[in-house]
């Protein structure tokens, strides 16, 4: 049974067609992403579907009894609410119950036998709608989008913007809806929040009809896409990657198509041209004439065909060292709340590197760090030769310090260019003609961010920090920065939650983690990888005791206590403490040869030896057989791994500078997590075959 079917749905608005011909049908399970340029009607179409917006063509047909639920930007109107009641209010069927189940038990205590059919059917309703832990269920709701307990009882006002965006995700996930309609989901979401959404959205037993900027996101949750291009729509069932391949083929033919056409009709209208006057030819060029005017030309269908297309300027040459942090400290808030502590990074030339980690970590506060914003509570901060930022912040709060007010003026004062080079440079960030007069302050947020990379790109920065450069930004947009942000030759450092940014920019992956930075080598997925292999191993960082706040006065004294430099003093035999190994326990010690050849050989054999006896009463089977041999040879190669890096390691040349120290380090950890993560799965597959 359809959950929801849709037949030539219509639009208008202001009396201009914005949607013809919306036709599609999702089934449980189903879900949906609706694909176009900002501007096109997707976020119209869902509060069309709705109900929140008239429907002007067409028939829109639910199931009997159909739970719609939109999310969507608009702040709610109540927010003198907590937290909990806001998200437990969309949860009307279990609550209605309670309160039937109370009337019910309170007239059953003064003896009313009549009622005890009625109560056992709205127990049973009861169960079916989630029983007595609907509201754990709920909680595990608010807590998987990132909220946490002592945030329940706070009042909606007490909250920034975007964690009201996310109590009203969390809303309407917890109002176990039938057709559930996401404008946005992924706005404000850490990635940790981010991979849980996509497990719910995966899981639920419900049509989804999302509008989201994060292919990542789309290719995880999607089954199927609605493209809404110039007002027309057309159906496509498959993943966002099957549709982005399909598309490219359908425009890649209708392309050669169009050539083809084009070329016919030039060559009979050449053939009429030079045989139109001679007397043994006319009739056949009348009939070309004829078949000319009856063709129908093959066209494109009308669309905006405006993409940000930009390069950053090559950069220019820096030392080796672009920043070296160490010991440093940061906390913000009234009482303090550590962020980092002893924390420490390195940046070289040409790097890129994602820094990650949960919303609330201090990603954003170390790189206005890093940039000179603000001063680091303690530590030293030392910046190579000839490095030159350029910082794009978060919100493009920069953008009215110059006392600009329309966007063509805060292009010539942010970037020194005169007004025609100005012009010419908004042009290819999506601003022509009376968009370049637009005010600053009635730019939406993809516009603030388009100007923000524009005055970036023209400021000819060598060394580029971003921390959320994706914020508003369409998906033409995303991937055009992304192919800029990868032909740039300069560092770079890349605050983001678009994961498919971080793969195809990263080289090198800094996770903020127990208060310090831990560098892992490679881009996203080799970051997830490894992360999930500690996790699969029980290796998992925990929640440390948060590190003492120090205090301006004493976070000055802990700086000047170090070196006459500042930098902390470090014994040449001393193993670096890097970002690689932080301090105070970034990861547990892998196993020694020794141990590895003896220890754990014998307690093998021995294992062996016990799994010998019990195959007397049964033997393994085949297929348990070739699972053990397959653990047992990636022990074999994660070792042979870890003897090649260690001799790698083994020329001086890798531990010459801090900097070579650091990243050996990162390598030889990671290659002993490796083995531990190997001996772990061989270890859990054991005990589980001898349960």
């Amino acid at each position: 049974m359809a959950v929801m079917i849709a037949s030539d749905l219509a639009k208008d608005m202001s009396g201009t067609p914005l949607l013809r011909g919306v036709s599609f049908k999702l089934e449980r399970k189903d879900r949906l992403t609706i694909a176009g340029r900002n501007g096109a009607g997707k976020t119209t179409l869902l509060r069309m579907l709705a109900g929140d917006t008239s429907i002007d063509g067409g028939e829109l047909v639910l199931e009997k009894n159909c739970k719609v639920v939109l999310h969507d930007q608009r702040p709610p109107r109540d927010q003198d609410v907590t937290l909990r009641d806001y998200v437990l209010s969309a949860c009307t069927e279990p609550l209605e119950l309670e309160a039937e189940l109370a009337a019910l038990e309170a007239r059953m205590g003064e003896g009313d036998e009549s009622v005890f059919s009625r109560y056992a059917d709205a127990q049973a309703r009861f169960e079916a709608a989630g029983g007595y832990g609907w509201r754990d269920a709920t909680n595990g709701v608010i807590h998987g989008l990132g909220f946490v307990e002592d945030d329940l009882d706070r009042p909606l006002h007490t909250f920034s913007g975007g964690q009201i965006t996310r109590a009203s995700l969390a809303r309407a996930l917890a109002a176990s809806p039938d057709l559930l309609l996401l404008d946005e989901p992924t706005n404000h979401l850490d990635i940790e929040s981010l991979e849980w959404l996509e497990q719910k959205l995966v899981a639920l037993d419900a049509a989804v009809i999302m509008v989201a900027h994060d292919r990542w996101f789309l290719e995880a949750v999607g089954t199927c896409v609605l493209e809404v291009e110039a007002g027309r729509t057309r159906f496509f069932k498959g993943t966002w990657h099957q549709w982005r391949k399909e598309q490219a083929a359908r425009e890649l033919a209708l392309g050669r198509a169009i050539d083809k056409q084009q070329k016919e009709i030039a060559r009979m209208e050449a053939f009429v041209e030079r045989f139109r006057a001679k007397a043994t030819k006319a009739k056949q060029a009348q009939s070309r004439v004829k078949a000319l005017d009856k063709i129908e030309k093959i066209e494109r269908d009308p669309r905006d065909t405006r993409e940000m297309g930009f390069q950053f300027k090559k950069a220019e040459r820096t030392g080796r060292v672009i920043f070296e942090l160490d010991g440093a400290h940061l906390e913000v808030g009234e009482p303090p709340k550590v962020l980092l502590h002893d924390a420490e990074l390195w940046l070289e030339r040409g790097e890129h590197v994602s820094l990650v980690g949960s919303n609330g970590t201090g990603k954003s506060t170390l790189v206005s760090a890093l940039t000179g914003q603000r001063v680091f509570d303690a530590g030293k901060l030392r910046t190579g030769h000839n490095v030159k930022v350029g910082y794009l912040s978060q919100h493009g709060d920069e953008l009215e310090k110059d006392g600009a007010r329309t966007v063509a003026e805060a292009a010539v004062k942010r970037t020194g260019l005169s007004p025609n080079e100005a012009r010419s440079l908004l042009g290819k960030f999506l601003f022509s003609g009376e968009e370049q007069e637009k005010p600053l302050d009635g730019l939406s947020g993809g516009e603030r961010q388009r100007l923000s990379l524009a005055i970036l790109v023209a400021s000819g920065a060598n060394v580029l920090i971003l921390d959320e450069p994706t914020n508003h930004l369409d998906i033409e947009s995303r991937e055009a920065l992304e192919d800029a942000l990868t032909a740039f030759d300069g560092a770079l450092i890349l605050v983001s939650h678009d994961r498919a940014l971080l793969e195809a920019v990263g080289t090198r992956t800094i996770a903020v983690e127990r208060y310090g930075l831990r560098s892992y080598v490679g881009g996203w997925q080799e970051y997830f990888t490894e992360r999930q292999a500690r996790l699969a191993a029980g290796i998992d960082d925990g929640d440390l005791p948060r590190p003492p706040a120090m205090g301006r006065a004493s976070a000055r004294f802990a700086a000047d206590e170090r070196r006459p430099d500042g930098m902390a003093a470090r014994r040449s035999d001393d193993a670096p403490t890097s970002a690689a190994a932080p301090r105070g326990g970034g990861g547990s010690a892998a196993p020694s040869r020794s141990r590895i050849g003896g220890e754990t050989g014998a307690t093998t054999a021995a294992a062996g030896a016990t799994n010998g006896a019990a195959a007397t009463k049964k033997a393994p089977s085949k297929n348990r057989l070739r699972m053990q041999q397959k653990l047992e040879r990636a022990i074999e190669d994660a070792e042979a791994a870890l003897v090649s890096t260690e001799e790698e390691l083994a020329a001086p040349e890798a531990w010459a500078t801090p900097y070579e120290s650091a990243k050996s380090t990162a390598k030889h950890t990671a290659a002993k997590r490796a083995v531990e993560a190997a001996y772990a799965a061989l270890e859990e597959f054991e005990a589980q075959a001898t349960a």
